[in-house]
């Protein structure tokens, strides 16, 4: 499984973590929520817990829970944070949450 980081991110994570001083990296996950389904989460990453999976890109961190990883595979982060996720089916009105497709067997 993979995320990958464009060179625009790996700027922007860098560039954050300096502004804040401290910290491993960038932690990204999904939750429930809103009218689609999911939406994406952004926090600055401590540590990598047990359920976490760490990926690296020229010096750049990002933290993702196992969870949230399966709905996420393949994405790509790029400068604004924003993802481009092959897994999602529909987005709302609003832009704030996604479906994603169904999985399938041979994945």
């Amino acid at each position: 499984m993979s995320i990958q980081l464009t060179e625009n991110a790996v700027k922007q994570i860098k560039a954050q973590l300096a502004k804040r001083g401290r910290g491993l990296g960038l932690r990204v996950g999904v939750k429930t929520v809103g009218c689609s389904g999911y939406a994406y989460t952004y926090d600055y990453a401590d540590e990598v817990r047990a359920d976490d999976q760490l990926f690296e890109a020229n010096g750049a961190r990002v933290v993702v829970d196992t969870k949230s990883l399966e709905l996420l595979e393949g994405s790509g982060l790029k400068q604004v944070f924003r993802f481009h996720n092959p897994n999602v089916d529909a987005t709302c009105g609003c832009g704030e949450s996604f479906s994603v497709k169904p999985v399938t067997s041979d994945q």
